[in-house]
């Protein structure tokens, strides 16, 4: 049992609609937001200290050391038995967007393809096409999960160009949990077509309860991977920007290409937040994983009473519900009419590529109070003026 409250329970909305942050400042007061990926949690008190006395020091300046490193290596090896990362194959990195980037602009040519499992995290799209390369959809199954056969196909095509396979692991926006065997494959799939697999873990903190994350560099046959990591989803740091980039042994030369500079644009401040919670935020952490649990529980409870006709697969990590709402036929964007008609904000499905059409995502880490006003609100869109 978690030795902390469920820290989803510690805020009130006027407390929250206070912040000044994406989520409380995009829409105008009347509309709940459920949309972007920020929780409604007060920051763990080990976090809090650290940045606290950082600001007490003054100690503002740039990122040094590798105490980021050191204190995710430990957490890992405690979490998820990941004993064998080496802290001179990893490099600080200002996020996971721009360290993922970071590493796409080392494994790929000018125009080449990188590869995403669609529907995937929007940013992907724009990232990847600002740097000039070029995005390969290679679709989810219809149970949410890798389509091997489809991504095995996808990589064929491919043959003859750089490729790299942008691996979300866990995913967003569906939760699911890629397992140890179908990690082994893909790792299997891209050795065989000479593509090279960049997994972004930025969720691997916020596995629940019943399912197991395998870390993709403890898979056989992924020695030439990178794999970009942060505290930012799992103790909600976005405001205060630091990440990790490691890469596998046989990509220590793509890793000896990175500028010195990229660690510059890390906060430094950010990376004492990260260090603090990895090292003592873990009470916090599981607490919260409890809530989530709750929370996913309580959303399906109250879609099965109240919007029977919506597809929903608990996830088994993030905080993020995908729903599909193509039984209450809203056409493709159906958070457009919740927005307008309910006035409760969910990220548009359309956005995160193929298979996208139809559905919302939906921010669960929110308190059951508000959870339960947000699905109340999607269903009063549904009758009649």
């Amino acid at each position: 049992m978690p030795t902390e409250p469920n820290p989803l329970r510690r805020l009130t909305l006027d407390q929250l609609r206070r912040r000044t942050s994406e989520k409380w400042r995009k829409y105008p007061p009347d509309v709940l937001p459920l949309f972007v990926a920020e929780m409604d949690v007060p920051l763990a008190e080990p976090v809090a200290r650290a940045v606290a006395d950082a600001i007490a020091l003054g100690d503002t300046g740039y990122v040094s050391g590798t105490g980021y490193a050191e204190a995710f290596a430990g957490f890992a090896s405690a979490r998820w038995g990941w004993d064998d990362i080496a802290i001179e194959r990893t490099v600080v990195v200002p996020d996971v967007m721009l360290g993922i980037i970071e590493v796409l602009l080392r494994l790929t040519d000018p125009g080449g393809p990188v590869v995403v499992t669609s529907p995937a995290y929007p940013p992907y799209y724009p990232f990847v096409e600002n740097i000039g390369r070029r995005v390969v959809e290679a679709p989810l199954g219809p149970d949410y999960r890798l389509d091997l056969s489809v991504l095995g196909e996808t990589f064929e095509r491919l043959a003859g160009e750089r490729a790299a396979f942008l691996l979300c692991n866990p995913h967003n926006p569906t939760g699911v949990v890629h397992t140890r065997e179908e990690l082994a494959a893909v790792a299997r799939l891209a050795n065989q077509y000479d593509v090279r697999v960049v997994a972004d873990e930025i969720h691997a903190q916020l596995v629940l309860r019943g399912a197991e994350f395998v870390p993709y560099l403890t898979v056989a046959g992924a020695e030439n991977a990178f794999c970009v990591v942060s505290s930012s989803k799992g103790w909600n740091l976005a405001g205060l920007k630091a990440a990790l980039a490691i890469a596998g042994p046989d990509a220590v030369d793509d890793l000896a290409r990175f500028s010195s500079a990229v660690s510059d644009g890390a906060s430094h401040v950010g990376v004492q937040a990260h260090t603090a919670a990895l090292r003592s935020g873990t009470d916090w952490l599981d607490a919260l994983l409890a809530g989530l649990d709750e929370n996913r529980q309580l959303l399906g409870d109250l879609l099965a009473k109240h919007l029977p006709d919506v597809g929903y697969l608990p996830p088994a990590a993030t905080y993020l519900a995908w729903l599909d709402c193509r039984p209450l036929r809203l056409d493709d964007d159906p958070a457009a009419v919740f927005l307008d008609r309910g006035r409760v904000a969910l990220y548009s499905g359309p956005r995160f590529g193929t298979g996208g059409a139809g559905h919302v995502r939906l921010n669960l880490a929110t308190s059951p109070e508000i959870l339960t006003e947000g699905v109340h609100r999607m269903a009063s869109a549904l009758r009649p003026a």
